[in-house]
């Protein structure tokens, strides 16, 4: 039965789940006209179909929501909507005491007794109002985020346990719990509940439980009959005192045991200052009774022991006197005796008839004690077989019978009746799945018995089959073969596909190709003379790898350049009067300075790239020359006056961006 969404009471919204436990599931609800959160807990159907129940139920209940104590869990309300039974208690942000235990293994002494006082003080509070809790449990103590403990399922635990409705299997995991005389099903008082404390502080302090077996019954027996192993051997941690308080509190006779929980919060803060013990009072209440005794002096003792001694040495003269008439007595009677029982037991066997024919009782669905009393009733042998989990049949009851029962079907008294029997429903832990690859998940969830439903989503964050969240808590308790949804990352969303080879196709085919994937191309250009222009070189994702759309992808392209006629100017006559002046002659040496035609000449030298394009000898008054050439891209010129490099330099054209290079 899901409740989310619902209102219950014309007030309460549940809003969510948060808890499944034996006998209740627990939702966090809003109130609508307080406007505040509060928990919910909805009793199970099973609980809800025997009046005598619902009676207790609501008795114990309102009586629960009467006690006000910071140790104890508030009852707001308690209700019932067609056939919904409903407690409206306060909403705990914590864990429960179980689970801190299980995930740190054991506590701290010191944390124990503070957690084990902050209990007894609600004991104490509840005991003084005539509640008896009956069911104390690490389960059913919650621990606030500020370390503070709260007891809670008063009205529940009290209402069950008084139920005359067997058939429900109302120890659901509390056993390891129970007090010797709850387990034999004895009176129940506020020292049972102690007791349960000292199983919880046990738990708290080794980790473990005093007792525990394969079965409820054989812990039951433990419980009733078996001294636990003390805490200190399980951890030598355990000081002294708290050792001894704890052994204290799981005394098989009640008397034995802390007569009321002040006494035992008393020795828990004594523990604190005196770990070493030396104060805990082991006092057995029944003991020591005052009785009135007669005076005794010590003439009657005299006369007593003369008297004694008289009469014992009469005793043995007359013995020896008839020692073999009385040993020959003694032996004749003993013969006498053995005839008789002889002579009975031929003769009850001789009288004896046939074994008589009993009806098989139905004994499916009763408790194991019912059905014991029932089938030894009818002459026959109880024998429990095994005991299975079982969805229909309540925990403790009988699941199947051999032989089974059937209308006027008898066999032999004597004959056996085999059961087997309910180990109740059986619950898992959901363990933590989200972030772990769904296989891998899957697995685990199958092998616990649950069962998975799975939702693909898109996640921008989450890889692909990869766990997104899970919609049951981590460490909720749930039914084998209970369906949990988990929601599974199917990737960003994005379409994955292999990168194509496209090197060698033209550059617009290329481009289409990869665009209409879904990728963004970029085009980088370098020349290869030795391929067609306007072919694909390079790509800078191989082909075949793994890739999605959206993904950016360089494609470097052949882009052969066409030749340009460029010009270069020479101003000749300008450059020749640097580089080549003409000597004049001194006065005195004027007649030595013989003037040539050579004078007016010079060589001038083009060189571009490697190529010589100009090589002459020109006049040294030619105001300028103009040399073409035909050349694409960069080029490197490199002019020379009588072989001298003009400015000392190479001059570098970009023939893409001008074609005219002016040297002076």
């Amino acid at each position: 039965m899901n409740l989310e969404g619902s209102v219950i009471g014309n007030r309460y919204e549940i809003l969510e789940k948060i808890g499944n436990g034996g006998m209740a599931t627990v939702y966090k609800a809003l109130d609508k006209i307080l406007n505040r959160y509060v928990a919910v807990k909805i009793l199970r159907e099973e609980f809800t179909t025997d009046e005598e129940f619902i009676k207790r139920f609501n008795a114990e209940a309102q009586s629960a929501a009467r006690l006000t104590h910071p140790n104890i869990v508030s009852v707001f309300d308690v209700g019932q909507e067609y056939n919904v039974y409903y407690i409206v208690m306060e909403l705990i942000q914590g864990k429960t005491l179980k689970q801190i235990i299980d995930e740190d293994g054991f506590l701290s002494w010191k944390w124990s007794i503070n957690i084990a006082v902050q209990i007894a003080s609600a004991l104490e509070m509840a005991h003084k109002n005539n509640i008896i809790h009956r069911d104390i449990k690490p389960h059913n103590i919650m621990i606030t985020e500020d370390g503070v403990a709260k007891v809670t399922d008063f009205g529940i635990a009290k209402a069950v346990s008084n139920s005359t409705i067997t058939a429900f299997g109302t120890t659901l995991g509390s056993v390891h719990y129970f007090s010797p005389e709850h387990a034999r099903g004895g009176y129940t008082d506020s020292k049972s509940d102690l007791y349960s404390l000292g199983v919880v502080m046990y738990e708290m302090v080794t980790g473990k439980v005093p007792f525990d077996a394969d079965t409820p019954v054989s812990i039951a027996l433990k419980h009733m009959q078996e001294e636990p192993v003390e805490p200190k051997k399980i951890n030598q941690n355990v000081p002294f005192a708290v050792n001894q308080i704890i052994m204290k509190a799981l005394k098989k006779d009640p008397n034995d045991r802390y007569q009321n929980a002040s006494e035992m919060i008393k020795d828990l803060n004594m523990a604190l200052k005196r770990p070493e013990g030396g104060f805990i009072d082991n006092t057995n209440y029944t003991d020591g009774l005052t009785r009135r005794i007669q005076t005794i002096d010590d003439s009657e003792i005299k006369t007593n022991n003369k008297n004694v001694e008289e009469e014992e040495e009469e005793q043995l003269s007359f013995f020896q006197a008839h020692k073999k008439v009385i040993i020959s007595g003694i032996i004749a009677l003993v013969f006498l005796i053995v005839f008789i029982a002889t002579l009975f037991i031929t003769l009850g066997v001789a009288n004896s008839s046939t074994p008589e024919d009993v009806q098989i009782p139905d004994v499916v669905g009763k408790t194991q004690e019912e059905a014991r009393i029932a089938v030894e009733n009818a002459k026959l042998k109880f024998v429990v077989d095994k005991e299975v989990y079982s969805a229909d049949v309540p925990e403790g009851c009988v699941v199947s019978q051999d032989p089974t029962y059937k209308n006027n079907y008898s066999i032999k008294e004597g004959n056996t009746i085999t059961v087997i029997i309910s180990k109740g429903i059986e619950l898992v832990k959901m363990p933590k799945v989200a972030g772990e690859e769904y296989t891998k998940a899957e697995t685990t969830l199958t092998d616990l018995g649950l069962k998975i439903k799975r939702i693909d989503e898109i996640s921008q964050e989450i890889p692909e089959g990869y766990i997104i969240k899970q919609e049951t808590a981590t460490d909720t308790e749930i039914e084998v073969g209970t369906e949990v949804v988990i929601h599974v990352s199917k990737g960003n969303g994005k379409k994955k596909f292999n990168v194509p080879d496209v090197v060698g196709k033209n550059r617009e085919d290329a481009k289409n190709e990869l665009t209409e994937l879904g990728m963004e191309v970029t085009i980088k250009e370098k020349e290869d003379t030795s391929k067609s222009d306007g072919e694909v070189l390079e790509q800078s994702i191989e082909a075949d790898s793994p890739s999605e759309e959206g993904t950016k992808i360089t494609l470097t392209v052949n882009k052969i350049a066409a030749s340009v006629q460029g010009t270069i100017n020479v101003k000749v006559k300008a450059l020749a009067n640097k580089y080549a002046p003409i000597e004049t002659p001194s006065e005195e040496n004027e007649e030595e300075a013989p003037t040539t035609p050579t004078d007016k000449n010079i060589t001038l030298k083009i060189v571009v790239n490697s190529d010589t394009i100009y090589d002459r000898s020109i006049s040294r008054d030619t105001d300028s020359i103009n040399q073409t050439f035909e050349g694409k891209g960069n080029v490197v010129v490199k002019v020379y006056i009588n072989g001298i490099k003009v400015n000392g330099k190479d001059y570098t054209m970009d023939l893409n961006k001008t074609t005219v290079l002016n040297v002076n």
